[in-house]
């Protein structure tokens, strides 16, 4: 059974909650979240409608409640940024860079989270929360972050002087593009090897070009 924080008591959810975060996660993934009704949700976790309200005050909730557990487990992705100056010392940019990009993969692929995205995607343009979530915590802040992880390596002599914000943007932008093309073909249940390969290789020919 699925673990789930709750972001109103900070309790661990009961097994009916979960059911309800799971089917709606599912269901909002192909038919968005206007695309879903309470009853709907309710019906297919065997509850009455009425018992929805014993677990989520609304479906604005139980929504917040999924992006909640989708920020935890992407704020795993990546390392404090407290740590940065000892990872640029000891290791290697490629080494680093395919670091983050396997520890996406174990998120991207967790039970869940993958479905979480499709809402992500589908949700960007009608649903503020969602866009808010994709523009300032995926987009800003792994801008913000690889910005910090390339100053660290600028000043630990690893690589050569450039812009961070540069480098960070050029390095970025590629990977947030390869990630949906991952996930669209995944949707559709192509092979992702080619894709998978095209980012192995983006972080290689980036490295090179830096001078590591």
């Amino acid at each position: 059974m699925s673990v789930y924080v709750d972001i109103s008591n900070k309790e661990i959810v009961n097994a009916t909650k979960n059911r309800l975060i799971d089917i709606a996660i599912g269901a909002f993934s192909l038919k968005g979240f206007s695309g879903v009704s309470i009853r709907d949700l309710t019906r297919e976790a065997g509850i009455k409608e009425s018992s929805f309200y014993n677990h989520f005050r609304s479906k604005e909730e139980l929504q917040e409640t999924i992006f909640a557990n989708f920020r935890v487990s992407l704020g795993k992705i990546k390392p404090p940024v407290e740590q940065l100056e000892h990872i640029a010392k000891a290791m290697p940019l490629k080494d680093f860079l395919r670091q983050v990009y396997l520890n996406f993969l174990d998120h991207v692929l967790s039970p869940k989270m993958e479905e979480i995205w499709r809402i992500l995607y589908l949700e960007q343009v009608r649903n503020k929360a969602a866009r808010e979530i994709y523009l300032n915590e995926l987009v800003g802040s792994s801008l913000w972050f690889m910005e910090a992880v390339f100053a660290k390596y600028i000043e630990s002599g690893k690589i050569p002087p450039s812009s961070p914000a540069m480098l960070a943007a050029e390095y970025q932008y590629p990977v947030f593009s390869m990630i949906a093309e991952f996930l669209l073909l995944r949707l559709d249940g192509k092979a992702t090897d080619d894709i998978r390969r095209r980012m192995e290789e983006h972080i290689a020919f980036f490295c090179k070009a830096c001078g590591k």
